[in-house]
C-alpha cells in the first residue's frame, strides 16, 4: 500500500509540474502574442490615417505606386548594368589607347619634344598626352563616395599596363587626367570623360520620366471619368435624402455604375410614388374628418349658450388640434419644395412669437444667414422646440450658427429639464412625460417627433443636452 501511495503521490506531483509548465507555456505565448499584436495594430492605425480616403485618391494610388516600383527596379536592374557595361567597354578601350600610345614612346625614338607621338594621340586617338619631368607621382587625391569609372578604369590600367599611375577623375567634370610613371618621366594624359564613361544615361532616365508622365496624366484623365458618374450618384442620393431634387441626374458611365443610377431612380420614383398616394389618402381623410367636425360645430353653434355646450366646443377644437397634428406627422410637410430662406430673419419671428405669449427669449444668429430649406417646415421644426421650452421655462434662448457645412440651432431654457436616460425616447410619437417635462401637455406628444422628422428629413438630426441656463438645450444640426 506505501508504495502504491508513493507511485499515486509521484504521478500527482509529475502531474502539477506538466499543468505548471503549460500555464507558462500559454503566459509565454500570450506575451508574445501581445507583443507582436500591439506594434502591428498601432501601425494598422497609423497607415489607415495616412492613407487617403476619397475613391478616387485611391484608384490613383492603386495606379501611381506599381508604376514607381516598376521604373525603379527597372532603372536598379537594367539602366545600372547597361551602364556598368558600357563603361567597362569604355575604359578598356581607352586604356588600350593608352598602352600602344607607351609602347610607340617605348619602341620607336622620339624626338626631345615628343611631337609625332602628341600628334598621333591628339589626331587619331582625341587624347592630349603631356610628358612630365621627374619620376613622382602626385599624393592620391580624394575618392569619390560611388564611382563606377574610377574602379573601372583603375582595374583597366593594373590589367593592360600594370606601371604605376595616377587618376583623377574628380578634378574637372568633363576631362579625366591620367598619370602614368615610366622609366625616367611621367606621361601624362587627358581624357574626355565621354570617351570612357556613359554619360548619356540621363536621355533614358528622362525618357522614362516623361513616358511614365503621360501614362499617369492620360490614367488620370480617364479615371476621373470613371469617378465623376459615381460622384453624380452620390450627390443625387444625398440631395433626395435631404428633401431636394436632382433634375438633371441621368445614368451614366460604367455598365455596373450605371446599373446603380437606374435601381436608385427606380427606388425614388417608388417612394415619391408611395408618398403621393399616402398624401392623397390623408387629404381625403383630413376633409371627411374635417367635414364631420364642421358639422359639429354648427349644431352645437345651433343649440345656444348652455355650460354643456361649452364643454363639448373645446371637446371638438382640441379634436381638430389633435387631428391635424396627427396629420402633419404622417404627411411630414413633403408636398413644400426647398428654397433659400433667411434664417437669421427666422429666428426673430420665433423671439417676437415666444415674447407676445409673455415670456423673455433672447436670439443671435452667426455667419452667413441664407440657408436653403423648406421655409415652413424647418419653421414648424423650431417654432415646436421653442414652444415646447417655453411650455416649462421661463427663459429660452436661441442661437443661431451657420458655417461652410452645417447649419446648427441651438434653443436653450431655464426649465427642469429631461433626465439623460430619458431623451432618446421623448422623440417617440405620442409619447408624454408625466414625471419629468411633458412636452406636450394636454396634447399629442408628437412635437419633438415632428421636429426631428423634419429635421432627419433636411438631411441633419436633433440631440438633447443639458442648457448652460440650467435646463434643457435642443440642438438642431442639418448640412447646408
Amino acid at each position: 500500500m506505501t508504495s502504491f501511495d508513493d507511485g499515486i503521490g509521484r504521478l500527482r506531483v509529475a502531474a502539477g509540474r506538466v499543468v505548471t509548465a503549460a500555464s507558462a507555456a500559454a503566459s509565454t505565448a500570450g506575451f508574445v502574442t501581445g507583443a507582436i499584436t500591439g506594434p502591428w495594430e498601432r501601425f494598422s492605425r497609423w497607415f489607415k490615417s495616412m492613407t487617403p480616403k476619397g475613391l478616387y485618391a485611391r484608384a490613383l494610388l492603386i495606379i501611381i505606386i506599381p508604376m514607381v516600383v516598376l521604373q525603379t527596379v527597372f532603372a536598379l536592374m537594367f539602366v545600372e548594368r547597361q551602364r556598368s557595361l558600357v563603361t567597362y567597354y569604355m575604359s578598356s578601350a581607352v586604356t588600350q589607347e593608352i598602352a600602344a600610345l607607351i609602347d610607340v614612346y617605348k619602341s620607336y625614338p622620339q624626338g626631345a619634344d615628343r611631337s609625332q607621338l602628341r600628334r598621333i594621340a591628339q589626331d587619331r586617338l582625341g587624347l592630349v598626352v603631356d610628358f612630365l619631368p621627374g619620376t613622382d607621382l602626385p599624393p592620391p587625391g580624394p575618392k569619390p563616395f560611388f564611382s563606377q569609372l574610377d574602379e573601372t578604369l583603375s582595374d583597366q590600367i593594373r590589367k593592360q599596363i600594370g606601371l604605376p599611375f595616377w587618376i583623377d577623375t574628380v578634378g574637372r567634370s568633363s576631362i579625366l587626367e591620367i598619370r602614368i610613371k615610366l622609366d625616367n618621366t611621367i606621361m601624362r594624359i587627358f581624357a574626355p570623360r565621354a570617351e570612357v564613361y556613359d554619360t548619356n544615361s540621363w536621355l533614358f532616365l528622362l525618357w522614362m520620366v516623361v513616358t511614365s508622365l503621360t501614362v499617369l496624366t492620360i490614367a488620370i484623365l480617364f479615371l476621373r471619368n470613371q469617378i465623376r458618374p459615381i460622384v453624380r450618384l452620390a450627390d443625387a442620393a444625398e440631395a433626395f435624402g435631404k428633401g431636394r431634387d436632382a433634375p438633371n441626374f441621368r445614368p451614366r458611365g460604367a455598365r455596373e455604375v450605371r446599373r446603380a443610377a437606374a435601381a436608385f431612380l427606380e427606388m425614388k420614383a417608388r417612394i415619391e410614388r408611395a408618398i403621393e398616394q399616402r398624401t392623397t389618402m390623408l387629404a381625403g381623410v383630413s376633409h371627411d374628418l374635417r367635414t364631420v367636425l364642421t358639422r359639429f360645430k354648427l349644431e352645437l353653434a345651433l343649440l345656444g349658450e348652455v355650460r354643456e355646450v361649452e364643454a363639448i366646443k373645446k371637446d371638438v377644437d382640441e379634436m381638430a388640434g389633435m387631428l391635424e397634428a396627427y396629420l402633419a406627422f404622417a404627411r411630414g410637410d413633403l408636398g413644400e419644395q426647398p428654397a433659400p430662406t433667411d434664417i437669421a430673419a427666422l429666428l426673430e419671428e420665433l423671439k417676437l412669437d415666444t415674447e407676445r405669449h409673455g415670456h423673455r427669449a433672447g436670439v443671435a444668429f452667426h455667419g452667413p444667414p441664407e440657408v436653403t430649406v423648406r421655409p415652413a417646415a424647418f419653421k414648424r421644426c423650431l417654432a415646436n422646440l421653442v414652444s415646447n421650452a417655453a411650455r416649462f421655462a421661463s427663459m429660452v434662448s436661441i442661437t443661431g450658427h451657420r458655417d461652410h457645412r452645417w447649419l446648427t440651432v441651438t434653443v436653450d431654457d431655464d426649465g427642469p429639464g429631461i433626465p439623460p436616460q430619458l431623451r432618446e425616447d421623448v422623440f417617440k410619437p405620442f409619447l408624454r412625460l408625466d414625471d419629468a417635462r411633458n412636452q406636450d401637455q394636454g396634447g399629442t406628444g408628437l412635437g419633438l417627433a415632428i421636429a426631428r422628422d423634419i429635421a432627419r428629413s433636411h438631411g441633419g438630426d436633433i440631440a438633447l443636452a443639458d442648457s448652460p441656463l440650467g435646463g434643457l438645450r435642443a440642438t438642431v444640426k442639418i448640412p447646408v
